[in-house]
């Protein structure tokens, strides 16, 4: 599968159909949100996308307020990789009223950030930092453990404008390790990238910067 993620607070709603008909035909999920969204553009984003496609559209939340009914899907996510509390379990329970007053899908995501080579917008806004590439055994037992806990999948990621992606070693030794869906993105930007992520054991690869591009 494949995910093409949108920027709500980059995104140019003028360009949405020609935007749709350039991502890849084989393109099965979109995915909409960001580490942050100061003018609170997700709903209008969702909305602009839903009159152009009907490929399922899945909130990629950087916060509780990254919320909304127009979607039809919500990645559930809980920031393994840090010890932040407040992205470890506060945006969700901020989270919570909204989402009980919806019909969306919730997908219980245990989301670890690896290093990318930058500093990502992703470990600037939690406060966290990402994890060593080179500590392969360390990211194994938090996907187990995120598994554990009830993830209904894994979401290894490199960070947005990541310099380079996840090393496909790290995505087939976490593969071998759990036995739910292994979400994959950050740095992607080539098709050689792409299928070196799904032959290493990628269920679903995200790409973004690339279209955005």
């Amino acid at each position: 599968m494949l995910a093409i993620l949108v920027d709500p607070e980059k995104f140019d709603l003028s360009v949405t159909q020609n935007f749709l008909q350039k991502i890849p035909r084989t393109t099965t999920h979109i995915f909409v949100g960001g580490s942050t969204d100061t003018n609170n553009e997700i709903e209008t984003v969702v909305e602009a996308i839903k009159k152009y496609s009907k490929l399922p559209i899945f909130i990629f939340p950087g916060s509780s307020a990254q919320i909304t009914a127009k979607a039809d899907a919500i990645l559930f996510l809980s920031l393994l990789s840090g010890r932040n509390a407040e992205y470890l379990i506060g945006q969700q329970i901020n989270a919570v009223p909204q989402i009980q007053k919806s019909n969306i899908e919730v997908i219980a995501t245990g989301y670890i950030l690896i290093d990318g080579g930058n500093e990502s917008a992703v470990s600037r806004v939690s406060q966290t930092k990402p994890m060593s590439q080179n500590d392969i055994e360390a990211i194994i037992n938090t996907a187990l453990a995120g598994q554990y806990l009830g993830a209904k999948t894994i979401y290894l990621e490199a960070g947005s404008g990541a310099k380079y992606p996840v090393k496909p070693n790290i995505i087939s030794e976490v593969k071998n390790a759990i036995n739910i869906p292994l979400l994959v993105g950050g740095g992607i930007r080539t098709e050689e990238q792409k299928q070196i992520a799904y032959t290493a054991g990628a269920d679903l690869v995200i790409m973004g910067t690339v279209f955005e591009e």
